[in-house]
């Protein structure tokens, strides 16, 4: 029962690979399953020299053969009686990208600005008042418009308040809670600490940290970095992006991992080392975007195969990341377990083997996001989240899924549905100051 429950819904295939119906199903059950297989062209598939749009394929037959690009429909029978799965396959092409493995400083901003704090407000008589949250609004919010004037910056929106404040005028506030979005009135009060107007909340307006490259594709000039969202770190949730854009990072120091501590790398933003791009989207399976320029990998000089889900096998793999300035490294890890049909970004579980990295940073620590992970010369993942109680142990996402939602291959039908915010137009040169790990410590939010 458990073998059938792993038969996904979707499956992908590439052009030239016979037609498995999972490689994590025991022999003992393939060899007792039959292939009921319909497609509308006739050139997707081949068996045995011969192109079709329907195959039955009995158990211990030859299997087809992906011809061209393509999708089709796939029954699984069981003795060739019981049905097990409809399968909806996508038969794509062989992708190659470069490898990342280089650091990186990431900066964006938010679409509004978001709540991440209440606070009271002591007025001028002496109460302790909170206007915003009288009016409803809640941490995590996002503030879209003002009076009907867009809000870009906590500057904009804390001019906009003591404007109206000293005029004794409500503001009315566009929000943005989750899907819905609705509207609030909110008067501004004086606080005596701060001897200005404030609605008696703390909002962000963007963030910026550091982690890592994942991989280049040259043909498209698309990048994948991180591998899990960026979230704000006080509300957890999701930041919406309006722009944002990455550049070359420099590690100057390692926080050591430890039981029960994360650890985290620290960086030094660097315009000047030839990696910068945009932001234009970001997800549960990391950020995308468009490099301005190639990236070379002294390690993987020539692009290499990007591994599908079930092209990826427990065992020895690697990983290629930064821990002093910017010389990439490649490290011994194990993937212990590999879990395909789950689609929130944890698809492996790894373990740190390299004495070398664990003296360096004892074993996974924030700014490692995005890594890539190598098995048998393929790109088979990235590093994502650590084990709080084991350092030595983490998550990794899939590279199939990274590929996928940067728009490189074809998304499977109903998944991975996530909209993408317009390309934003950003040139950085430099940006002179220090930022920890993606996932540690974001820019201060502003008390408004």
């Amino acid at each position: 029962m458990l073998s059938f429950l792993a038969f996904p819904s979707h499956k992908s295939v590439f052009v030239g690979d016979k037609l498995e119906p999972n490689v994590y199903i025991p022999r003992a059950v393939l060899k007792n399953l039959s292939l009921q297989v319909n497609s509308k062209s006739q050139q997707i598939l081949e068996t045995n020299g011969t192109t079709g749009t329907d195959f039955s394929i009995l158990p211990g037959a030859e299997l087809p053969v992906a011809n061209t690009p393509g999708t089709f429909h796939m029954q699984v029978k069981l003795f060739g009686l019981i049905p097990v799965r409809e399968m909806v396959v996508n038969v794509v092409p062989r992708v190659k990208v470069i490898p990342g493995g280089q650091s990186i400083g990431v900066l964006l901003h938010t679409n509004g600005v978001m709540v991440v704090g209440i606070a009271d407000i002591t007025t001028e008589s002496g109460k302790k008042e909170n206007p915003a949250a009288a009016a409803g609004v809640k941490v995590g919010d996002v503030i879209l418009k003002v009076n009907g004037i867009a809000i870009k910056s906590d500057t904009q929106l804390r001019k906009i308040i003591e404007s109206y404040g000293k005029q004794k005028k409500p503001l009315s506030l566009q929000i943005k809670r989750g899907a819905k979005t609705f509207s609030a009135s909110v008067q501004p009060d004086y606080c005596q600490e701060t001897r200005r107007y404030r609605m008696g909340l703390f909002i962000r307006d963007s963030a910026a940290g550091v982690g890592t490259l994942t991989f280049y594709h040259p043909a498209s000039g698309r990048y994948g970095a991180l591998g899990h969202m960026i979230a704000d770190i006080d509300t957890s949730q999701q930041i919406d992006l309006a722009d944002g854009c990455i550049v070359g990072a420099s590690i100057q120091e390692i926080h050591l991992g430890k039981k029960g501590r994360p650890g985290e790398k620290i960086g030094l933003f660097d315009g000047e080392s030839g990696i910068s791009g945009d932001i234009a989207k970001n997800s549960q399976f990391g950020i995308f975007g468009n490099l301005n320029k190639p990236i070379k990998n002294v390690i993987y000089k020539k692009p290499i195969p990007v591994a599908l889900n079930e092209e990826i096998v427990k065992g020895p793999a690697k990983i290629v990341t930064v821990v002093k300035g910017n010389k990439i490294e490649q490290y011994d890890i194990e993937i212990q377990k590999v879990i395909p049909q789950s689609h929130d970004g944890k698809g492996l579980v790894i373990k740190i083997t390299d004495s070398k990295l664990l003296q360096h940073t004892g074993g996974i620590v924030q700014g490692m996001s995005g890594s890539p992970i190598i098995q048998n010369g393929r790109l088979i993942g990235a590093v994502t989240h650590v084990f709080i109680n084991d350092p030595t142990r983490g998550y990794g996402v899939l590279a199939q899924w990274m590929i996928q939602e940067a728009g490189i291959l074809p998304q499977n039908e109903n998944k991975f549905k996530v909209s993408e915010a317009e390309k934003p137009q950003i040139f950085l040169n430099k940006i002179p100051y220090f930022c920890s790990a993606i996932g540690g410590d974001f820019l201060s939010p502003s008390n408004l």
